[in-house]
């Protein structure tokens, strides 16, 4: 059953598949492979675009859809449906683009060129947080390159993730089996992942499957959590840290692999600090994302569970003083603001994946940089009034991608690209600048 997270109504059904439905859907794939990698790059594009026809129809039934499946509020679920039509307009330009370099003869009388060939079959296993995103960012190179696809969507989001881009690729008159959906549980999931049919795999998730898949051997793309940090420098601009604070810990409920899991502020501005992000933090609405607050509910009982009884209370026992927040009403969590965190308390070591600020105060920059760096993480924030001292930072922080005076990058942010570090990411963002994704020459 699909609920809707706020309410939790039903909203849908999905089949619970299984290994004899992932053997079918990798065997459909490898069949229709040859024939999808032969034709012409422009005819590839050509259903890419009736791909994104569908989704750019349906735009308002399928924002309100992740509104609905993912507890997203609707500015989350307008840069979700928006963002994946812009990937496949992406992907059209790179089915249409060079097809190999022409390099120079390794003796006279001869040419050498190279040719950019697909992988084969790609295998994706996708999340709940942006399900239909973060499908999309790979179904839509992968299929402009030749590759064919199976697809296994999160169990918590399987209509938005994907059913509903199943529905776009028979609207598109895909061939059969060059895009393959099957929805499921674990058991769905461990299949495709061990699959021996799958000539490669891309994986975003939690770090401890990612590693057990990454240990198989096979060729793999892993996107995989961390505990991402938001540096605050003595001269930092708090009025603009504490503005970004609230997208960077509070966007999707904080529910990204991208959040800010550790505020680290150097003691000189703690206490402003404190005071501002408290502020905006109580300032915010948590409802329903029909009724157009600012956070809407957690995914799940087990996420809130997990939340509340694994970070928040252990960290509390711990000697952390609870500012703001810290209770919630169903699947609700109210803006959470904690402070006097240490590096031994959950709160500091967990990704957190909910909406927790929880602050750590350090006395100067280099100790502010060696606690970022102990832990592993995505992406980081820097503020400073300093721009020359804020890169000179960044560039001493282990992670893909620093913002400098700014949260992560939401809107727009399809040609940026980053080969994440400390284990977090293997490979290069799915962008116009990453054809090595998804083809090989």
């Amino acid at each position: 059953m699909v609920e809707e997270k706020a309410t939790a109504r039903r909203i849908g059904e999905f089949a619970l598949g299984d290994g004899a439905d992932v053997d079918e859907a990798v065997e459909a794939a490898r069949a229709a492979q040859p024939g999808w990698a032969a034709l012409g790059a422009p005819e590839r594009a050509a259903y890419l675009r009736k791909f994104a026809e569908y989704l750019a129809a349906n735009y308002e039934a399928l924002v309100e859809q992740s509104m609905r499946e993912t507890g997203g509020v609707r500015s989350k679920a307008e840069d979700e449906v928006g963002t994946s039509i812009r990937q496949l307009e992406i992907s059209v330009v790179q089915a249409t683009g060079t097809a190999g370099d022409l390099l120079q003869p390794y003796k006279a009388g001869k040419l050498s060129m190279s040719r950019t060939v697909p992988l084969g079959v790609a295998g994706l296993i996708t999340p709940w947080n942006y399900p239909m995103n973060l499908a999309m960012r790979a179904v839509a190179p992968a299929l402009a390159f030749g590759n064919t696809v199976v697809l296994k969507p999160a169990e918590l989001t399987p209509t938005i993730g994907g059913q509903v881009l199943a529905q776009a690729a028979q609207h598109a008159g895909l061939p059969p089996g060059v895009f393959n959906v099957v929805t499921g549980g674990p058991e769905a999931g461990k299949a495709l992942a061990a699959h021996r049919g799958l000539d490669m795999l891309d994986f975003t998730g939690s770090r401890g499957v990612g590693e057990t898949i990454q240990a198989d051997g096979r060729d793999v793309r892993l996107e995989l959590g961390g505990s991402n940090a938001f540096v605050i420098l003595d001269d930092a601009d708090l009025d603009l840290a504490s503005a970004c604070a609230m997208i960077a810990s509070f966007e999707f409920q904080g529910q990204t692999c991208i959040s800010a899991s550790r505020h680290i502020v150097v003691r000189e501005v703690a206490d402003a600090y404190l005071e501002a992000v408290t502020r905006r933090a109580e300032a915010l609405t948590v409802g329903d994302p029909l009724d157009d607050p600012d956070l809407g509910p957690l995914i799940s009982e087990k996420q809130r569970d997990r939340l509340h009884g694994e970070i928040v209370e252990p960290s509390l026992a711990r000697g952390a003083r609870l500012v703001t927040g810290g209770k919630y009403e169903g699947l609700f969590y109210r803006p959470t603001v904690l402070t006097d965190v240490t590096p031994e308390m959950p709160a500091f070591r967990e990704e957190i994946f909910g909406p927790v600020i929880p602050i750590t105060v350090v006395d100067t920059e280099a100790e502010a940089i060696a606690l970022t760096n102990g832990l592993p993480m995505l992406m980081n924030s820097v503020f400073t009034r300093d721009l020359m001292r804020g890169l000179t930072v960044a560039e001493q922080l282990k992670a893909g991608e620093v913002h400098v005076n700014d949260a992560h990058a939401r809107h727009g942010a399809e040609n940026q690209m980053a080969g994440f570090t400390k284990r977090q990411w293997i490979g290069l963002q799915r962008t116009p600048l990453a054809l090595p994704e998804w083809a090989t020459r």
